[in-house]
């Protein structure tokens, strides 16, 4: 079993690094295409993006992933009873995203440009919600290498879709341009789709009998999904209102949306992702952990699940430190490098000790998940919300510009890591 959780993240890792320069690549050529206020405004948008996304998967990949890993279903005709729950939350979800998106645009954040982004993003949730679930069957059956194809194949595709696109667009608006980024999603994820179907058996039989959706199977994948939904649902409200706090309550007290547009495309476009750089390495550590840990505690293997969780985070950490301590000292190097800037380096070298903790966040929750204690993992991240939000806006009447929110996110940080830490401890007293 340590063999193959070991070869299960060696492949994610590499398949993970791979995926991490080509996202990297897409961003730097996206930054230097549309510019920092084109960023700034895809990144305004990017919240309400992630929070429909959440919302479209509904907590059934990692429903379906652990119910595949216990070996106790007919995995296809699972795989066909969470298709019907998804199709109808994300036709929910269309229809909302056509009605509230005049008011987001221009009533909470403020800038009427993301209207016709925001109408694209209703476009591409089933895409990304279908493409989710078929990645999660392959992960319950610890088969990551469609995974890392797959995800491999999609992001050469948005990046040729990118380098086409973007230059023709552009001269028509900036909201345009972003429209298209967001659509392109499509087509890449189809193509995700796709290399993931090549992957199946080819001896593979449906029965007529396993396309028809069974009861029990939907009532279990959705006692495993909503609470998990509803954590990630709270995790994506927080970021999509994140921008909507920040900029009301600058505005408020005097900033411009301009500057609020800049350094928010700043802080979420150039130095978090260069922050979470490592976060690919702790997400595949994760991904590997949620089946074995599943099958082990359904099996009440408990102290083979606390040795995988303790490795887990171990290796985290292996891997964060180093970075961290290379973001602290020199934080104008991978600024320059990759973004041709140097516009963020305090903002870089404050958060680089946080992101330490949100390293080990992710195996953390995935542990939780896997043990059926989704629960736990919701209200960590309702904890986090509150205090990030709260925080937000106290810090931000100081009229200390972006530092409101780089406190706020570092305490959130540090909330959830030791709340979840704490859970997990309970529940196998390691």
């Amino acid at each position: 079993m340590k063999e193959k959780f070991m070869k299960s993240v060696m492949i994610l890792l590499i398949g993970g690094l791979l995926t991490k320069l080509l996202g990297m690549l897409i961003k730097i050529i996206m930054s230097r295409l549309i510019g920092t206020e084109g960023l700034g405004l895809y990144m305004m948008v990017l919240p309400t993006f992630s929070l429909f996304i959440g919302i479209g998967q509904f907590g059934l990949p990692t429903a379906l992933s652990k119910l595949v890993a216990e070996k106790r279903k007919n995995n296809i005709r699972l795989f066909f009873s969470v298709l019907p729950i998804a199709a109808f939350v994300n036709l929910l979800l269309i229809i909302t995203i056509i009605v509230i998106a005049p008011i987001l645009s221009t009533q909470l954040l403020h800038d009427a440009r993301t209207y016709l982004p925001i109408l694209a993003i209703a476009i591409v949730i089933p895409f990304t919600s279908l493409s989710s679930i078929c990645r999660s069957y392959f992960f319950g059956k610890e088969k990551m290498t469609p995974h890392v194809i797959s995800n491999l194949i999609e992001d050469i595709v948005r990046l040729t879709l990118m380098i086409i696109g973007i230059p023709y667009f552009l001269p028509k608006g900036l909201e345009y341009a972003v429209c298209y980024i967001i659509l392109s999603n499509v087509i890449s994820e189809l193509s995700s789709i796709l290399i993931l179907f090549l992957f199946l058996p080819k001896k593979l039989q449906i029965k007529k009998e396993d396309l028809k959706p069974k009861k029990d199977y939907m009532k279990e994948s959705l006692s495993i999904g909503i609470p998990n939904t509803t954590g990630r649902l709270l995790g994506s409200i927080g970021y999509f209102l994140e921008p909507i706090l920040l900029t009301s309550t600058l505005i408020a007290i005097g900033y411009k949306s301009k500057y609020i547009t800049i350094e928010y495309g700043i802080l979420s476009g150039y130095v978090m992702p260069l922050l979470l750089l490592p976060s690919f390495f702790t997400m595949a550590i994760s991904q590997a952990l949620l089946p074995i840990v599943s099958r082990e505690y359904a099996r009440k293997n408990y102290e083979s699940v606390k040795r995988k969780i303790k490795q887990a985070i171990t290796y985290s950490l292996l891997i964060g430190i180093p970075i961290t301590i290379f973001f602290i000292i020199i934080p104008e190097l991978p600024l320059k490098l990759i973004y041709h800037t140097t516009e963020g380096i305090a903002y870089m070298r404050f958060l680089a000790p946080i992101c330490l903790f949100q390293y080990i966040q992710s195996p953390l929750s995935s542990a939780l998940d896997a043990m059926g204690k989704s629960r736990d993992a919701m209200i960590a991240t309702a904890i986090g919300v509150i205090i990030r939000s709260t925080l937000l806006v106290i810090l931000s009447l100081l009229k200390i510009g972006l530092w409101g929110l780089i406190i706020a996110i570092s305490i959130n940080v540090l909330a959830v890591t030791f709340y979840s830490l704490k859970k997990v401890r309970q529940h196998l007293t390691i």
